[in-house]
């Protein structure tokens, strides 16, 4: 684990939201400053040459690409814009083939997350909330013809002949990556699994195998009483229980490396950015085989 990794695990663990978003900015200003140097040492790279590496990595053989991204954490190196590269997937994966973001919303920091905000106004409206994982990502939730699954805190975004399958009947699943959401569709799918100046952290096909396996996941877990709330997708609105369950132990996402095989959990730097790559069926297959030996992430 790198030293950024450590750091921002420890902050994410014993801070409020507040004190990491003031953590947060001041890292991004601090390579702000820095620009010049940072270039220098590891060189610079703009969308098209990101296409090309991403070929030569990640190949061109799946049929969904989920691609978890920061321009911030690729900036300075990246010389392009969040709009450039969104624009540079949708045209990679082209008409054939599909591509999806999170639209990820976990509530108010000032608030304490998701379930305290939502018990503060427990309306959630789909389309008028913006993304919390990244520029990129709202972006491409506004682009046309983009589809997005209706949950208040793991919602994706998908774009392209299979967006349907990927983000349809999620407000009907009993947990939020489990059955019948986005996640089972691209473990089922050929769904390739990316990360642009992400590490692992943000891999949130781990969590599939928690909702999948239900009582035969090897942690305890406590539920409690799920939170009423209305989803609004324009003119409708839906009732939604958002559900409250917990599980024993610190889930350490970073245990993936151990977990699963390091040909299906590929990491590398380019330009000192950090990529990962993976497919959803390998995630969720490698995993569920681990959670039957009663190996998880949970510590």
């Amino acid at each position: 684990m790198s030293p950024l990794e450590i750091v921002s695990g420890l902050a994410l663990r014993h801070l409020k939201g507040s004190r990491v978003s003031a953590l947060r900015d001041a890292y991004f200003s601090l390579r702000t400053r820095l620009s010049p140097a940072l270039r220098l040492i590891h060189g610079q790279f703009d969308a098209a040459e990101l296409r090309r590496h991403l070929v030569e990595r990640v190949g061109d053989d799946w049929q969904v690409l989920m691609v978890h991204s920061s321009v911030n954490h690729m900036k300075p190196m990246y010389t392009g814009t969040p709009l450039e590269l969104v624009r540079m997937l949708v045209d990679w994966c082209g008409p054939q083939r599909t591509l999806a973001m999170p639209a990820f919303y976990f509530g108010d920091p000032e608030v304490g997350g998701a379930f305290d905000t939502f018990k503060r106004n427990p309306r959630f409206d789909l389309r008028r909330t913006p993304s919390q994982m990244g520029l990129a990502t709202e972006l491409f939730r506004r682009m046309p013809g983009v589809l997005q699954s209706r949950h208040p805190v793991y919602r994706v975004a998908a774009l392209g002949p299979l967006a349907a399958d990927i983000t349809a009947g999620h407000e009907r699943a009993s947990t939020p990556a489990g059955l019948g959401t986005p996640f089972e569709a691209m473990a089922r799918l050929d769904a390739r699994i990316i990360g642009i100046g992400k590490p692992i952290q943000v891999l949130t096909q781990a969590h599939h195998v928690e909702g999948a396996m239900g009582d035969a996941f090897p942690v305890p877990c406590t539920v409690g009483e799920p939170l009423p709330m209305t989803l609004v997708d324009r003119d409708e609105e839906i009732a939604f229980l958002l559900p409250r369950r917990s599980y024993q132990g610190r889930f350490n996402i970073w245990r993936l490396r151990k977990l699963m095989r390091r040909d299906s959990l590929r990491e590398w730097t380019f330009h000192h950015v950090p990529f990962f790559a993976s497919s959803a069926r390998d995630v969720t297959d490698q995993l569920t085989a681990a959670a039957q030996r009663g190996q998880t992430l949970y510590e």
